[in-house]
């Protein structure tokens, strides 16, 4: 069945369950918006849980710049077994006692892992390698190796230790830590290496998104809620946050007063605010309306996506 759209254009931030892919999600959300041009904002593997921040209509127009943003995470790091997908999902490779690493040696691993570092993503993420995703050349049993990029990890903080033993026997270490980091930075990467340089492997066994820029869990919405709010008895239409509420919660903010406003709407180069921004600035009029973002270049505010005219 077709549904007409319930809504109108904006951001839904959804609290993505276990078991579902990013594109799943996008699925659902098409159907309960009743349009196509739905998107997201960075995936989440469908072990993940979490913030999914989910763009409908114009709004799936500032999702690229909402990538750049700086992400938290909740994770659950199991030392002592190595994966074929470094997480829970995959086959265990290799298994090491891990009972007998020291919580300094910890401290260490992760004190390296912390901060401006080479990462290489895992194998089977979404990566493209010539037009064809990695995960797709591992299941077609392809060997290659992927080149180490620099990422950010603001935050790599152990919260608990437990001593467990695995399903073969071996005695393993599971550790609750957060994670804040930049964009591109792979939460079972991290966890593959800090067992790694520890010299028992690891991997990840939980991982929940917790924030995504300035969209935290606590106003996220899950797929069951949604789905009442356009399809159950007291529906409302579907949760959005207006796109000029997700701009302005997302980036700073430039007020115009009317004649900017109209010489913006027509085309004209403006002026920059000189703000000193290294990114997008949101453009606001004089009635509140969103217009555009734009980036401070050479004096001026240069354009890199319109919402009016």
């Amino acid at each position: 069945m077709k549904r007409k759209g319930t809504g109108p254009d904006g951001l839904v931030i959804v609290d993505k369950p276990e078991g579902i892919t990013s594109h799943g999600v996008v699925a659902k959300l098409r159907w309960l918006a009743g349009t196509r041009k739905v998107g997201h904002a960075g995936t989440l593997d469908p072990m993940a849980t979490g913030v999914l921040v989910i763009g409908v209509e114009r709004a799936t127009r500032l999702l690229g710049h909402l990538m750049l943003t700086a992400k938290t995470y909740e994770a659950t790091v199991r030392l002592g077994q190595t994966t074929v997908t470094d997480d829970r999902e995959g086959e265990v490779t290799a298994s090491t006692p891990a009972d007998g690493v020291t919580g300094e040696a910890i401290a260490a691993g992760v004190a390296a892992l912390t901060g401006e570092i080479m990462q290489v993503p895992s194998k089977v993420s979404a990566i493209k390698i010539d037009g064809k995703r990695s995960y797709a050349r591992v299941r077609e049993g392809e060997d290659f190796e992927l080149a180490a990029r620099p990422t950010t990890v603001h935050r790599f903080t152990v919260h608990e230790r437990r001593a467990a033993v695995a399903e073969d026997g071996t005695p393993v270490v599971d550790l609750d830590v957060t994670v804040e980091c930049s964009s591109g930075t792979y939460i079972r990467a991290l966890a593959r290496d800090l067992g790694a340089g520890l010299g028992v492997g690891g991997h990840l066994t939980a991982l929940r998104r917790t924030k995504v820029g300035p969209y935290g869990v606590e106003s996220a919405h899950t797929l069951e809620q949604l789905e009442a709010s356009v399809t159950g008895e007291a529906a409302t239409g579907l949760e959005v946050l207006p796109i000029a509420a997700a701009a302005a919660a997302a980036f700073p903010r430039w007020d115009l007063d009317a004649d900017q406003a109209k010489q913006l709407s027509h085309g004209a180069r403006l002026k920059a605010p000189g703000m000193g921004v290294d990114g997008p600035i949101a453009v606001f009029g004089p009635d509140g309306t969103f217009l555009a973002l734009v980036e401070e270049q050479a004096g001026q505010a240069r354009p890199v996506a319109v919402f009016v005219g």
